[in-house]
């Protein structure tokens, strides 16, 4: 029996700029602003941060590279649901969606979210004053849970952008392209205010600051290259939407390829700025290194425009998330694999209107019970494992499935496909050592969608 499908289509009215604001807007959250402190932390100088930076960068664009002949092929909401889906069956495909409905996409959200009070909080200190307790024990160690005026402010930011993304993805793509270039273009003015303010210095990119003992050399660079991972997490968002972007075949391999190269540069021109102003040490220091660097020149003022900055591109980067992420328990639905009213499509403004009103709610449910992070944390691994896996569907596909048309062919294959799987799986195994706890607890949320699969697939098959 075929899998139920939604009566009225989604539109097609995200053009290439909107893809490509999609790309570049998720990426670039909060990451840059403070992630070159873990790395430095971690490898000791500038020139193995910049490593770093490029072997995440090269990772990210192996994996946008093979995401392209994915996405082309098979221009289907839901993004790596449907990959999963067509190279493995329903079942991997399913454990895809039910993490990132319930942890990796909604934890995400609620990640950026709060960030984005916290900066927020630069101008408004009132907004992480506690503003009562909610009588359960969700608090740390079991006590009442501690709710805040900036909470509130994060839920209420989500719920609104799932409201806004409600009313037509043409709306959302509008604010995204927004939102994206006024990003770009802070960004872009802190990096030329900082190389050419004159108080830097080119004998800091020679200095280094000392790493701890604890750490081996490889157990340092992976983790500084989840840091630099995390910041460029993001660029495979855009194709979560690809039944909503005009002419799929060719402008969504230009978005991924185009966006992810942008990023890239972006990022390295901006840790350029950051060791010119501030030594390696000083780096090391900073939990808000971009702020620190703009203070360094501007005084206070320098580090309230950086704030200025990281709240636009993190309302970016969730808006992106908002757009993009509601697409996969839309997909599941419309496969009969979730709650059938998610599969609906709004029949005027021709969006997965309970698609993304159910992941903004759960989102913001995240916020305010503040355990979002440990979450995040805990999938990470699950998380790459399904990303090696998506990845090496290109592979596979071209196995099992050599007669589909494929617009873009990857490029470099089938080298590129295979490092990125050998990355993902060097990652993952550097994670389950490190961070075994972590890891299994991860992995147990994924598998506890197993019983929900079988009540689904069961009903559907009935």
């Amino acid at each position: 029996m075929s899998a139920p499908t939604a009566e009225i289509s989604l539109k097609r009215d995200l053009g290439l700029w909107s893809a490509i604001a999609i790309v570049i807007g998720t990426v670039i959250g909060s990451g840059i602003f403070i992630v070159p402190n873990t790395m430095i932390r971690n490898v000791g100088t500038p020139g193995m941060v910049f490593v770093v930076w490029i072997v995440g960068g090269f990772m990210s664009l192996s994996g946008a590279l093979t995401y392209a002949e994915l996405s082309a092929a098979l221009p289907g909401a839901g993004g790596e649901y449907v990959f999963l889906r067509e190279a493995y069956g329903p079942l991997w495909s399913f454990l895809y969606g039910w993490t990132q409905m319930w942890v990796a996409k909604s934890g995400s959200i609620a990640t950026l979210a709060t960030a984005f009070f916290l900066y927020l909080s630069n101008f408004h200190p009132e907004l992480r004053k506690p503003l009562g307790h909610i009588p359960i024990p969700l608090g740390e160690n079991g006590a009442p849970l501690e709710v805040s005026s900036g909470q509130l402010l994060a839920m209420a930011l989500i719920m609104a952008l799932g409201i806004l993304n409600y009313f037509g993805v043409k709306v959302g793509g509008n604010v995204q392209v927004l939102v994206t270039v006024c990003k770009v273009g802070l960004i872009a003015a802190v990096i030329v205010i900082g190389l050419g303010s004159g108080h830097g210095s080119l004998e800091n990119f020679g200095t280094s600051t000392p790493v701890s003992s604890a750490n081996g050399a490889v157990a340092a660079f992976f983790a500084a290259l989840v840091a630099a991972l995390w910041a460029y997490d993001g660029w495979n968002n855009v194709s979560m939407a690809a039944a909503e972007i005009e002419n799929p075949q060719r402008n969504l391999p230009r978005a991924l390829i185009g966006g992810t190269l942008a990023v890239m540069a972006i990022y390295l021109l901006a840790n350029v700025a950051y060791f010119y102003v501030l030594p390696a040490a000083s780096v090391a220091k900073s939990d808000l290194v971009a702020a620190d660097m703009m203070r360094q020149i501007f005084g206070d003022a320098g580090a309230k425009m950086v704030s200025v900055c990281a709240i636009i591109s993190i309302f970016a980067a969730l808006n992106g998330s908002i757009l993009t992420g509601s697409r996969v328990p839309y997909a599941m639905a419309v496969d009969g694999l979730f709650f059938r009213p998610v599969a609906k499509v709004h029949p005027h403004y021709r969006t997965p209107g309970a698609a993304i009103l159910a992941l903004s709610a759960w989102a913001a449910i995240l916020v305010l019970s503040g355990r979002y992070d440990q979450l995040f944390t805990y999938v990470i691994f699950a998380s790459w494992i399904l990303y090696g896996m998506t990845t090496a569907a290109v592979l596979v596909l071209r196995r099992k499935r050599p007669e589909m048309p494929r617009p873009y062919r990857t490029f470099g294959y089938p080298v590129i496909p295979i490092v990125f799987v050998l990355s993902a799986l060097g990652l993952v195994i550097s994670t389950l050592f490190n961070s075994p706890r972590e890891s299994i607890l991860g992995l147990s949320l994924v598998v506890a969608g197993l019983p929900f699969y079988y009540f689904w697939s069961t009903r559907r098959r009935v």
